[in-house]
């Protein structure tokens, strides 16, 4: 099966070897995303600012996909502060549509560029989207 590199001028540009995200079939594996501003590539301030850029750049790529957050099958949520979880929640529920997809939450010493979230995730789009 073959493989389609993903990316979106609308999500910062990848910090490294790797690419925004990686479609097989109908399935698109998305790469973790910190809060940088596309624009800027700099990291915005305040955890609620970071979540939400983040969730907006996970957003960009799955649109370029040829989906949107709803399409995401699983998400990784990594912290470098677990008492924000309950933020995420929050917030999250502003941007996903019940059935929510599954998720885990971790919490890490560090994240690259100093950010306090950081978010992945796998799609799975509808058959419109991939032709089939």
């Amino acid at each position: 099966m073959s493989r389609t590199i993903v990316s979106s001028p609308n999500a910062p540009a990848a910090i490294g070897t790797y690419s925004q995200a990686v479609k097989v079939g109908d399935t698109v594996y998305l790469s973790g995303q910190i809060p940088l501003d596309p624009a800027t590539m700099q990291l915005v301030e305040g955890i609620e600012n970071q979540i939400r850029r983040v969730f907006d750049n996970l957003s960009a790529v799955a649109q370029a996909s040829g989906g949107t957050l709803n399409d995401i099958v699983k998400l990784n949520i990594f912290l470098t502060d677990l008492s924000h979880f309950a933020k995420v929640n929050e917030i999250m529920a502003t941007y996903f549509q019940a059935p929510y997809p599954a998720r885990a939450a971790i919490g890490v010493a560090a994240l690259p560029r100093g950010s306090q979230v950081e978010m992945d995730g796998i799609m799975v789009l509808p058959e419109a989207s991939t032709g089939g």
